[in-house]
């Protein structure tokens, strides 16, 4: 079980005439789909298509992992306990994140890993991947995953995406 606050999240919005608003104001609370010493994920927000409503509210995906939609977006919090370490995946996403506290071990299915500690930023292009985290301290991501196209590579053959616990 992490051992890091849920994380707060404000939404704002518009009143009827265009005045700026607080909307929500709450603390999201993490799914565990993988137990409670496993990672964890606080999904944000959700948008099936790009570019994304601002005055609809998004659907509640509170209990699901988390799934760029085909042609949307996604943001998304992910914690990582000491010692955890993530199947190998691919998503058919671009994704964007940023460790916000500790560090986590990116490794790609080449052999190559690198560490990326709080504070510095990734840019992950559809590559088959995994994380693990090997401190003694949690450690959480923040992710926004924008739909991409499928990775085809020279001899014409696409990159399927990969879930976790699934091939």
């Amino acid at each position: 079980m992490s051992t890091l606050p849920p994380p707060r999240l404000v939404v704002t919005a518009h009143t009827e005439d265009g005045t700026s608003v607080f909307q929500s104001d709450t603390e999201v609370q993490p799914f565990f789909p993988f137990g409670p010493n496993g990672s964890s994920f606080s999904n944000f927000y959700h948008s099936p298509q790009v570019p994304v409503s601002n005055t609809s509210f998004p659907p509640n995906l509170s209990n699901q992992l988390p799934r760029c939609p085909p042609a949307g977006v996604s943001f998304v919090v992910s914690d990582y306990p000491p010692g955890v370490k993530v199947p190998t995946h691919r998503t058919l996403s671009q994704d964007y994140a940023v460790v916000i506290f500790g560090e986590i071990v990116l490794s790609l299915d080449g052999g190559e890993q690198k560490t990326i500690r709080a504070g510095e930023f990734i840019v992950q292009r559809g590559v088959n991947h995994s994380w693990s985290n090997q401190t003694q301290s949690p450690c959480r991501v923040m992710f926004v995953m924008v739909a991409a196209e499928q990775v085809v590579l020279g001899n014409g053959v696409g990159l399927e995406e990969t879930i976790i616990g699934k091939r």
